[in-house]
Order: structure tokens, then C-alpha cells, then sequence
């Protein structure tokens, strides 16, 4: 069989939705480059999670799929570079890329550092850009196709909402500019997903917004990212696509 390989970018947690999307893609036949920084998960509330990239390249290679796990700080403009030079060298050319890492840390206008929103545009715009740009030198001639995860976030998450309002940019850019080179670009929003960063409270708040009355998992979302990586998705371009189960209807 002639196999397809995929970087997955933010894929430190199996509970997360860069795993939930690994997943998906396993089962369509790609074989997986998985990013992960798990310094990032360390700084988080739910903490650094040292077994779960092992755990999950285990559960995917015992499926059938070939796994190389690669950590990278995308807060560092070098890391992009030397990421994709080990990607060249042990998983050969990629056809597909999910942009599903990020930098989160909520804060307002009046309380928001510099250090941390320059942190934010660092990981959550730069390096998407980079990853981009590095994901397009290298295609084949058939293309590929990438996948950014995005959020509509903005009041009282200023640095987090504004650098994923700029990822959007970068990506629609993307479509129309790599488009020549059969390469589709899209922007997945997936609405509130609860991957174990929420109280019960916010759980609970979110639910209710929610027309079926429940939050999103990462298995819910994972199939519209498998659908644009595939063949049959790679005439859908340029495109912001809600996945978010209605939230923002």
C-alpha cells in the first residue's frame, strides 16, 4: 500500500484534540509525524502528562500505523527548521499537516504582559506560518493538504484570540497562494471541547449553550480534519469550517 504521511503539530496529551485527530487519521491509512512540547503542559492546570506521547504512539503502532514522535518548542523561531529536517530524514515527505498546537494562557487587555503576548504570536501565528511555509517547500507533485485549528476567543483571552484571528489570515493566504502547488488550506474551529481544562462550572455553562445539550470531544471533531486531509476533501479550500456541534448558530 502506498501510505500517505501527516504531521500533527500539539499532540502532548492523549485526552487532546491533536490525539483525538492522530486517531482519525490512523484509521484512514496515513502513517503520523506527532509533535508535541511538554514543557507547555507542565505551565497548564492539568499538568505535564510524561507517559501519554509513548502511550499514544504505542496504541497507533499496534494498529498498523508508523509513528515517529518529535518534540519541538515552537516558541522558538529555529525549531521549525530542524523539525522539518528530521521529518526529511526519518518519515521522507509529508502530504499532510494539522496545525493543532498552541499557547493558551487567558488574560485581558489591561492585564495581558508583553512576554506573553509576544509568546502567543510566537506559537499560535509565527510558527504556523513557518510550519507552512516549511510544509509547501517540501511537497511532491501531487500537493497535500493542511488543516489549522483555530478558536473564536477574543474578549478577556486577548493574546490567545488575537494570534489565532491572525493564524486564520495566514491560512486563507495559504489557499489561495499554494493553491497552484495542489496544496488546499483550511481553518477548523471546533467550539468548546473538553479535553480537562474546565471546571465544572465553565463545564457546566458551556453545556447548556450547546443545542444538544453536551460538549464536544475530540472524536467529534477528528473526522472533519480526516475528511479535508483526504481525497475527497482536497477541493474544499480557503475555508473558516465551524465543527463546533452549533455552538456558535
Amino acid at each position: 500500500m502506498n501510505r500517505k504521511t501527516a504531521l500533527v503539530t500539539g499532540v502532548g496529551r492523549t485526552v487532546g484534540i491533536g490525539a483525538g485527530i492522530a486517531r482519525a487519521l490512523a484509521a484512514d491509512g496515513w502513517d503520523l509525524v506527532l509533535n508535541y512540547w511538554q514543557p507547555y503542559d507542565a505551565r497548564m492546570p492539568w499538568g505535564e502528562q510524561p507517559d501519554d506521547v509513548r502511550n499514544l504512539t504505542t496504541e497507533l503502532a499496534a494498529a498498523g500505523t508508523r509513528v515517529w514522535a518529535m518534540p519541538a518548542d515552537l516558541a522558538e523561531p529555529s525549531s521549525v527548521g530542524s523539525l522539518f529536517a528530521r521529518i526529511a530524514t526519518e518519515a521522507g515527505t509529508l502530504e499532510g499537516m494539522v496545525l493543532s498546537h498552541c499557547e493558551s494562557v487567558d488574560s485581558a487587555i489591561l492585564d495581558t504582559s508583553l512576554e506573553s503576548f509576544d509568546r502567543h504570536f510566537a506559537v499560535n501565528a509565527r510558527a504556523s506560518w513557518q510550519l507552512i511555509a516549511a510544509f509547501a517547500r517540501q511537497a511532491g507533485p501531487d500537493g497535500g493538504a493542511l488543516v489549522a485549528l483555530t478558536s473564536d476567543h477574543t474578549a478577556f483571552n486577548l493574546p490567545y484570540g488575537a494570534s489565532k484571528g491572525a493564524l486564520d489570515r495566514i491560512v486563507i493566504a495559504a489557499a489561495r497562494e499554494l493553491g497552484g502547488q495542489r496544496i488546499s488550506a483550511n481553518v477548523l474551529n471546533p467550539g468548546p471541547v473538553d479535553t480537562g481544562w474546565m471546571d465544572d462550572a465553565l463545564r457546566a455553562e458551556l453545556s447548556a449553550r450547546q443545542p444538544g445539550g453536551r460538549l464536544g470531544t475530540p472524536a467529534d471533531v477528528a473526522p472533519t480534519a480526516a475528511f479535508l486531509l483526504s481525497p475527497g476533501g482536497r477541493w474544499v479550500s480557503g475555508q473558516l469550517i465551524k465543527a463546533d456541534g452549533g455552538f456558535s448558530a
